[in-house]
């Protein structure tokens, strides 16, 4: 019986060939877009998700109250993990682990930059990473350091040749490679080519030692027995009694975030969990959605386009005494073939397509044949689109009476032309949203591209401060300005794209003794101003034709707001218990991402020469300026590669999630419009079809071709106009929520629903013009034989 099902539907299928085109390509992209939207989400929900013991890995948080505030990061003490697996039986591994450091590593004769972290002597037994070499103890000794397979065959040819060979950190520290661990999949959490001492961390960084500062990480692994809510509990006021400056104003509280969570939920708002790259996996699974509903809707109208054409088949075979349960599993029948060609056809459009969507993306996606979870998603995939395109067909079609369909009478009710209707409506809503949201986030986008940040990130080259430049940096920077190009220099700790120095070490005359304002900081060169062109509102920038600089500070805005001092310039003030006085005040610039508010900052004079030379170059003089550099860089520093970003660039990769969720959106927005309009086209097939014969009569009595297209087209536009007005509000909630996750953002503008409202009306109009006028040009005489 299901043979011969197919075999009907076989048929069918070749003598509406150009229907079945349509339906089935519709079908394709729609899936094809949801299964590669299925692809990217999987392997975002995989990322931190690989480890061994992933269940009952946790990272420690701190969630601090400060000057009526609430911040959460995972910044922490240098000594909280040793304390932490001393004090609590339930932790089985504790680990430090610091930010992300860039050195120059030379063995042999090659010498290239590297990324990697110090990690306490748990590390390995933490995260089970795969040891190609050594033991998980290889980073218990001091001098020691554990590399990436692929460091060890850039450096040594093989993974056997690393271990107990010596690499020479920055040309001035060698270290033994102890273990050789496999190279880290796309989605590992942490990303690094190198692991050094922790030891050596703290012993470099002697301020990390005391309770009272913070910054690195701390990670746990737990027994399984472990009551993680009650140690969660317990961790609450852990350094209450450790912290000796916490007071009624500032005070921290540390708490528990799984592992597996740490990628997925990164995001805080007032201290406590606010998203994160969830929000953007439920975007893209929400639009990946749509576009199997808008596929699916698609499916329905195109079929039930046909049905008068089958009413006849219907009617016969029911006289003959088949059953309706017959007649739904035929039609059933066919939209499961469909439905299995489009997925075929869609895997092939997958497959073709994956080079470009990874390019995008930043991924290595492959289509997981050889993984029983995706044939169980193609699986389902065929169920639900099957039953879903093809139930309303089937049963549509199975209850027209034989006696009213032999007889002509078989048109559908009024009732199935609503509901077709309504599912357009609907599509085109879906639709709508899509767009929106499209111009939305690239609108957002583009703010950030055109925001003043309060300095000028054009021109500007970033250099690492490596070798002998820090000792040599005086008359480095004096050459460099005599070269070509060059138009300021000067250096400074932070990166002016990311500083997370904060600190709650600052008094002033006036300041309440009680409270505990944090503020960012940084140390920078002679020059700062002139170079990053920020803006100086009140007294002056650092200068060396005043020999007390060293003992002042400039600050921001926001930080004399927050200090009060009613006329700043000249008032004293003291950081890090070095008192000194404020000689200038610089406007607001922004030395974080968008997504967080200006804080207060203070600027000190660095006592050294480290961190980043920053070189402002002439415009138009970029690859002189560059030469320029590369040999004043060779001159002082021959042993070290020179190695440059610019700012501009590096500001464009703050916001790289943003720029790929806005780009897919955008792909996947056309894709759904593209698929409502083959669905729109079907039904406007299907009104002209039932209207043959009424659109003949007009033509007799005089109507013209224009007043029968407007006839036509007049139905369809209220339908698009319907969708506009119900997708408006609901878009504009949804991008509101997602405007939320910045701290600077646009406002939802109302022209913004006008020009989507428009552009779906234009390619509504465009889309069923066609079948429109072709109708309104046929012969009446043929339209009212054709009927009969």
């Amino acid at each position: 019986m299901l043979r011969n099902y197919f075999k009907i539907a076989g048929r069918n299928l070749v003598r509406n060939l150009s229907f079945s085109a349509i339906n089935i390509s519709g079908l394709a992209l729609g899936l094809a877009s949801a299964m590669l939207i299925f692809l990217w989400v999987q392997d975002e929900l995989s990322i931190g998700r690989q480890h061994q013991n992933a269940d009952h890995l946790y990272r420690i948080m701190e969630r601090e109250f400060t000057d009526g505030k609430v911040v959460a990061d995972d910044d922490t003490p240098g000594i909280l993990a040793d304390e932490l697996k001393r004090v609590f039986p339930e932790v089985v591994y504790a680990a430090g682990f610091s930010s992300s450091e860039s050195h120059m590593l030379t063995a042999g004769n090659k010498s290239l930059r590297q990324s990697g972290n110090f990690a306490g002597a748990d590390w390995f037994n933490l995260y089970h990473v795969p040891l190609l070499a050594g033991t998980p103890a290889a980073l218990r000794d001091p001098g020691s350091v554990a590399i990436s397979r692929k460091l060890a065959e850039t450096y040594f040819g093989q993974v056997q040749n690393a271990l107990g060979k010596s690499i020479r950190f920055d040309n001035h520290i060698d270290r033994q490679v102890t273990a050789v661990f496999e190279d880290h999949p796309a989605n590992a959490t942490d990303q690094y080519d190198f692991l050094l001492n922790w030891q050596e961390f703290l012993d470099r960084e002697p301020w990390l030692k005391k309770w009272t500062n913070y910054g690195p990480a701390t990670r746990l692994m737990l027994s399984p027995a472990a009551d993680v809510a009650a140690l969660d509990s317990k961790l609450t006021w852990f350094l209450k009694g450790r912290n000796d400056e916490f007071s009624k104003s500032f005070y921290i509280n540390l708490f528990l975030k799984a592992e597996k969570d740490a990628y997925l939920y990164s995001n805080y708002k007032n201290g406590y969990l606010d998203g994160g790259r969830i929000e953007y996996v439920r975007l893209l699974s929400i639009i990946a959605f749509f576009l199997v509903a808008i596929a699916g809707i698609n499916f329905m109208n195109l079929a039930t386009a046909r049905s008068v054409k089958r009413s006849m088949e219907v009617g016969v075979r029911k006289v003959v005494g088949a059953g309706r349960a017959s007649l739904v599993s035929q039609f059933l029948s066919e939209a499961f073939l469909l439905v299995i060609i489009a997925i075929m056809l869609g895997l092939t459009l997958v497959s073709v397509s994956l080079p470009a969507f990874n390019n995008l993306t930043g991924k290595s996606l492959h289509i997981p044949l050889d993984q029983p979870d995706f044939w169980l998603y193609l699986i389902g995939l065929l169920v639900l689109t099957g039953f879903f395109a093809g139930s309303y067909p089937a049963f549509f079609l199975s209850g027209f009476n034989p006696l009213k369909v032999l007889k002509g009478a078989g048109s559908p009710r009024s009732g199935d032309l609503v509901f077709r209707r309504g599912l357009v409506v609907f599509q085109f809503m879906l639709s709508l949203i899509l767009i929106v949201g499209t111009v939305v986030i690239y609108q957002q986008l583009q703010y950030f591209q055109n925001k003043n940040l309060g300095y000028d990130r054009e021109n500007l080259i970033n250099i690492p401060l490596d070798g002998d430049l820090p000792k040599n940096y005086q008359v480095f920077k004096e050459e460099l300005l005599r070269m070509s190009g060059i138009q300021s220099a000067t250096h400074m700790y932070a990166s002016p794209l990311g500083n997370g120095n904060t600190t709650e070490s600052v008094n002033w005359t006036g300041k309440n003794p009680d409270a505990s304002i944090s503020f960012n900081n940084t140390a920078v060169g002679f020059d700062f101003v002139k170079t990053m062109k920020v803006k100086v509102m009140d007294g002056r920038d650092f200068s060396a034709d005043f020999g007390n600089d060293s003992a002042n500070y400039l600050i921001n805005q926001a930080a004399a707001k927050r200090i009060g001092y009613k006329d700043p310039v000249g008032q004293p003030l003291t950081f890090w218990s070095k008192p000194g006085k404020i000689i200038g005040v610089v406007e607001d610039f922004h030395f974080n991402s968008l997504h967080q508010n200006i804080n207060p900052l203070i600027i000190r004079l660095a006592d050294g020469h480290y961190g980043n030379l920053l070189v402002r170059t002439q415009p138009g003089q970029t690859k002189e300026a560059l030469a320029s550099i590369e040999s004043v860089y060779k001159k002082f520093n021959p042993k070290f590669p020179f190695t440059y970003a610019f700012v501009d660039a590096g500001y464009e990769t703050l916001y790289r999630s943003e720029n790929i969720v806005g780009t897919m959106a955008a792909i996947f927005a056309f894709l759904a419009i593209f698929i409502a309009c083959l669905g729109l086209f079907g039904l406007a097939a299907f009104t002209a079809e039932q209207r043959t014969k009424e659109i003949g009569v007009r033509k007799v009595l005089g109507a013209s071709v224009a007043g029968i297209v407007a006839l036509l087209s007049g139905d369809f536009l209220k339908l698009v106009l319907i969708a506009v007005v119900i997708s408006s509000p609901v878009a504009w909630y949804v991008m509101n929520q997602w405007l939320d996750n910045f701290a600077y953002k646009i406002d939802i503008q109302w022209w913004v629903f006008v020009i989507a409202g428009l552009l779906a009306v234009c390619i509504a109009m465009v889309t069923i013009s066609y079948q429109s006028i072709r109708t309104a040009m046929m012969n009446p005489v043929e339209s009212l034989r054709g009927n009969e």
